[in-house]
């Protein structure tokens, strides 16, 4: 690696980066993070309005380019439309964050099948489709980067039996391993942050403030807040990590050391 030039290796400025899922929670903190180093930010969400329309006002605000592109990415077609608004947009992709997700807490005795398939769609489905057609545009840059955001849970289990949950995020780090190896070659590194218990919308309604308590007493620093997966994401998103590819960045203050 050249580590020849005056620019810091954490400054993303001249770099896009699309988000999923970034009008709350993990993904908006992330969208913010890239935005405040430097890069140009696709919010996308399900819908253009609410939040994700204040989050675009408030990059916009701060002086940053950012993008509104609304899409359900667990949907070929939505995906492959969304890419295409990509191209013609911004005429490039260089960050990836599979952020797109969500959770019901209930274990396999609760779960039906239409859950499960909902909930793998949502998390897994939308990383491989956006990881298939961001590579295909990274491939020919000859440089990318991907960070999948996963979980602890892909480590150690779901805390309160939601197996389709931990499936998917279980299913994350085997695709980041896999693209790490297919995208070497191409320039492109791909990544994973599995987070801890961090403080969002979705915890608390999957969790409600009694569980994210007794989750809380297993952590050594405490709960976590959503920037530190945000700058987590930037880090892995910056020159810093050139030579980093397939591995899973664990963010969570301690509850599971590996």
């Amino acid at each position: 690696m050249d580590y020849s030039h005056k620019k810091s290796p954490f400054d993303l400025s001249g770099r896009i980066a699309l988000v999923t899922g970034s009008a709350r929670g993990l993904g908006r903190a992330i969208a913010e993070e890239l935005s405040r180093n430097g890069a140009s930010v696709i919010v996308n969400d399900l819908r253009a309005e609410g939040a994700s329309a204040t989050l675009v006002g408030e990059l916009k605000a701060e002086g940053h380019k950012v993008w509104n592109m609304a899409a359900d990415v667990s949907d070929e077609i939505a995906v492959n439309a969304l890419f295409e608004k990509i191209v013609k947009d911004c005429g490039r992709l260089d960050f990836l964050v599979n952020n797109a997700g969500t959770a019901i807490t209930q274990d396999i005795f609760e779960t039906s099948t239409e859950e499960w398939d909902r909930i793998l769609d949502t998390n897994l489905k939308s990383c491989f489709l956006c990881s298939k057609r961001a590579m295909e545009l990274m491939r020919d840059q000859k440089f990318g980067r991907i960070v999948n955001i996963a979980s602890v849970v892909a480590h150690r289990g779901a805390f309160m039996g939601p197996v389709h949950y931990a499936a998917s995020k279980s299913g994350m780090l085997g695709i980041t391993k896999t693209l790490a190896r297919t995208g070497a070659p191409l320039g492109i590194n791909v990544n994973a942050v599995a987070p801890g218990i961090i403080l969002t919308e979705l915890l608390e309604r999957s969790h409600g403030a009694d569980g994210i308590k007794e989750l809380a007493k297993s952590v050594p620093l405490g709960v976590g807040a959503p920037r530190d997966v945000g700058m987590s994401v930037a880090f892995l998103c910056s020159a810093a990590a050139d030579y980093i590819t397939g591995a899973t960045l664990d963010v969570n203050g301690g509850m599971y050391l590996r």
